[in-house]
């Protein structure tokens, strides 16, 4: 098994694990549940709303499962070149995390909505361990 491989499984296991979290206990604290926002508490005050927000978080867990299947797919199919390119479009979208996310939830953050305070720090640092783990894992794989 390669470098490429084993960081694709591992990001699979995560992925895994948040989708279950997303679709069985999406108020959690862990695994990407959306326990940490307090709106989701306040949402169930409003029905209507609280609904949409419980389709969006499916919404989210569903495109993540296509993710999984996907990536599965390649893990089972594809040649050197075809992990090689997967774990570089793996680096490009988890890196967008940084474009809209991090500033919604920092601000969030700084607002007070979320509970542990300074999560979009934690949450900031986290993904960019996947960053660099896919950075290097692509780089390992070139040289």
């Amino acid at each position: 098994m390669n470098i490429l491989t084993t960081v694709i499984i591992g990001f699979l296991i995560l992925e895994a694990i948040n989708v279950a979290t997303l679709y069985f206990a999406p108020g959690s604290k862990l695994a990407n549940g959306v326990g940490v926002f307090k709106a989701w508490e306040e949402s169930k005050q409003y029905p209507d709303i609280h609904n949409f927000i419980k389709y969006l978080v499916n919404w989210v867990a569903g495109a993540k499962l296509i993710f999984i299947f996907l990536l599965i797919v390649v893990l089972y199919f594809g040649d050197q070149d075809t992990l090689l390119f997967s774990a570089v479009a793996l680096f490009a979208s988890i890196l967008s995390f940084y474009w809209r996310l991090f500033p919604l939830v920092r601000q969030i953050d700084q607002n007070s909505q979320v509970e542990p305070k300074n999560y979009a720090t934690g949450l900031a640092i986290m993904i960019m361990g996947f960053v660099i783990v896919f950075f290097v894992a692509v780089h390992i794989a070139v040289l």
